[in-house]
């Protein structure tokens, strides 16, 4: 078992309070489970981030009304539909299966949180899922997140988890993370068909459990691409059961509460470094890192414009250190005054840009050295400021553009 990072998909571990069952309910594929349900001991506290795109699907919004309105029970997650496009009827389908499920588990609807991952436009199959359910219940146990990492799956090619142990202050017991995700394609978070999972079995007032998911997530899940397209479904969910024990940790400061805080923040970084890994074709995990920026929005529009770039993306798939292309990035960013005898740019240790051009000491077979490797960075130096951005990206292959033009086939 892993003490912290990735875990193999055959390794598991348990919270306590959290149960979780997979199911096949048929809702797109065939012989395989694409139901999820995961059910949340009395009195624990959760936290989530949404989507932002303005054609959020039906169960981002249900899940948004229910979670501001009463403590969470259950999360029920389908994979193969995203129930997103389809209107006041996607609405209705979500929330009758939020209370197909509180009718049978003796919850009320607004306990459910719904969650889906597919195709988009496709009204959501109620019965299939509705029929599925008894034997979700009856299934649910503590060491089922494996199973459901892998039924949370579409476009994706292995399942991913991850898991982290972490004391609680110097003095304090030692509190656990899990979590699982999904999420190959249509990734740009913005809170990609991204969902994601976590649970400790800390205890953690709700409003510090919010803080402390969204400073995980801002510099995590929403400082990845794979290819600029951000999806109607993201959601990102933390709970914690309290099984542990702990006192409360219920203001920020603190040991216990800067503990939690740095182990969500690396439970999100190794769930979002494995989807971008997990890149629909991708062959090549890249760091794309901005220094000396005038600003972080600065910083960050110029590490986007070289992660979202389709013709940087395809040379790296290429291998070929075409630098010119991301020179181009960087120079059509937005950066007002940029002076480009300034600018600086390295792959990895190797300086190709420098004084407005070509670095004078580079060699293309320098470049090709570091390209030709699966993990590397590509490294910004603007000379404005003290700012800094930090994006993980993957490039642009043959297979991304076949597995996007079959999707629906």
């Amino acid at each position: 078992m892993s003490r912290a990072g990735l875990l193999s998909p055959m390794e598991t571990l348990a919270i306590g309070g959290i149960r979780l069952a997979s199911v096949a309910a048929g809702i797109r594929y065939r012989d395989r489970d694409d139901l999820v349900l995961m059910a949340l001991p009395p009195g624990a506290a959760t936290a989530a981030t949404f989507t932002r795109n303005a054609f959020c699907a039906a169960p981002v919004t249900v899940a948004r009304e229910h979670l501001a309105r009463a403590d969470a029970r259950f999360l029920l997650i389908n994979a193969g539909n995203a129930n997103a496009g389809t209107g006041a009827r996607g609405l209705a389908d979500a929330r009758a299966t939020c209370q197909a499920l509180a009718d049978l588990a003796g919850c009320v609807a607004g306990q459910v949180l719904p969650f889906s991952t597919g195709v988009i436009g496709e009204d959501l199959p109620v019965a299939r899922m509705r029929d599925a359910l008894p034997a979700a219940l009856s299934g649910l146990r503590e060491d089922g997140w494996a199973q459901a990492a892998r039924a949370i799956m579409t476009t994706d090619t292995v399942p991913k988890l991850a898991s982290r142990r972490f004391r609680l202050g110097a003095d304090g017991p030692e509190a656990t993370l899990v979590g699982m995700a999904k999420g190959a394609g249509m990734i740009r978070p913005d809170m990609a068909t991204m969902l994601a999972f976590i649970a400790t079995d800390a205890a953690v007032a709700a409003p510090l459990l919010q803080q402390c998911l969204e400073h995980a997530v801002a510099q995590s899940f929403n400082c990845i691409s794979i290819d600029g397209d951000t999806s109607t479904n993201d959601a990102c969910v933390l709970t914690a059961t309290g099984s542990l024990g702990n006192a409360v940790i219920d203001s920020a400061g603190g040991d216990a509460w800067q503990a939690l805080c740095e182990a969500v923040d690396a439970i999100c970084a190794d769930l979002a470094t494995a989807i971008v890994r997990d890149g629909e074709g991708a062959t090549k995990l890249v760091s794309v890192e901005v220094t000396t920026a005038a600003s972080a929005h600065e910083a960050r529009a110029v590490a986007d414009a070289i992660a979202h770039s389709p013709l940087v993306k395809t040379a790296l798939f290429a291998g070929d250190p075409n630098w010119g292309r991301i020179l181009a990035a960087v120079g059509r960013a937005g950066v007002d005054g940029l002076d480009i005898e300034a600018v600086r740019i390295w792959l990895d240790d190797c300086l190709i840009v420098s004084s407005g051009g070509r670095d004078p000491g580079y060699r293309e077979a320098d470049g090709q050295q570091v390209m030709a490797r699966d993990s590397f960075a590509i490294r910004v130096h603007l000379g404005r400021g003290d700012a800094q951005a930090r994006v993980l990206t993957c490039d642009l292959s043959c297979e991304y553009v076949r597995i996007n033009a079959d999707y629906r086939s």
